[in-house]
């Protein structure tokens, strides 16, 4: 195995950061990485907010649901759908239409993956963070987000306090990596995955209020998160920054 694969197949997230910062070299080289991703026909439709202010990160944080590590770590990024540039340079084609937003959705997306494995590969650690959705409009006031672009996920950087964490298992080949045609669920390998989870969370150590001793199977946790993560208005909001009216 080389040490690109040995990487990607021992990810796991870091919550917990040392006060130590990155250096400049470190920053730029995980932004060059980030920033030669792939990008839908070279729209580069996505840019990254750099939060550096201690103010603003604090404000950040608490729209966020309050996690801590957003402000400990050494850097945090928020990476955004961007259409607001190409509108200024193309101003008469309609960026309404949903294709604009999962063309900037799936680009913040790859860009920020390709940061954190960047980031991993120089000894450090990060986790992502969702969360940059759970007040989005008030996150948008705070950041000055113009029309054509919104918050997607947020990505802490810096350097790992204490152990590596366990590995979480994902859902076996079988059930993920299908072949010529899409295959109905099965329950059965399913079963098997909920038990490992099950295993996997009752060992899981608990570190309040973020890191929840689960002592359920994957499809509890499904269950329970899917109904967790509906936000009502969020296509009102879509729709007031330009996106996904047609």
């Amino acid at each position: 195995m080389n040490n690109t694969l040995e990487l990607l197949h021992n990810h796991t997230s870091f919550r917990a950061y040392t006060s130590q910062p990155l250096t400049d070299e470190q920053r730029d080289a995980i932004f060059q990485a980030a920033n030669q991703t792939s990008s839908f026909s070279l729209l580069q439709a996505v840019s990254i907010i750099r939060i550096t202010d201690p103010v603003l990160r604090k404000k950040v944080r608490h729209l966020c649901v309050d996690q801590p590590y957003i402000e400990e770590a050494a850097e945090f990024w928020i990476f955004c759908a961007d259409f607001n540039r190409n509108h200024q340079i193309a101003p008469d084609v309609d960026i309404e239409f949903i294709e604009f937003l999962l063309i900037g959705s799936f680009d913040a997306g790859l860009m920020a993956q390709n940061a954190l494995t960047a980031a991993e590969s120089l000894g450090l650690g990060g986790v992502f963070i969702g969360a940059v959705r759970a007040n989005i409009s008030e996150l948008s006031d705070v950041l000055n987000l113009p029309k054509y672009v919104i918050p997607l996920v947020g990505l802490c950087i810096g350097h790992p306090a204490g152990d590596k964490p366990e590995l979480k298992p994902r859902l076996p080949q079988s059930m993920v990596l299908l072949e010529n045609q899409y295959h109905p669920l099965d329950r059965e390998k399913l079963a098997v995955y909920d038990e490992t989870m099950l295993k996997y969370y009752k060992s899981r150590p608990v570190k309040a209020p973020f890191t929840v001793k689960k002592v359920k199977g994957w499809s509890d946790h499904i269950q329970d998160h899917l109904e967790r993560s509906i936000q009502p208005e969020m296509m009102d909001y879509l729709n007031k920054q330009g996106f996904a009216k047609k």
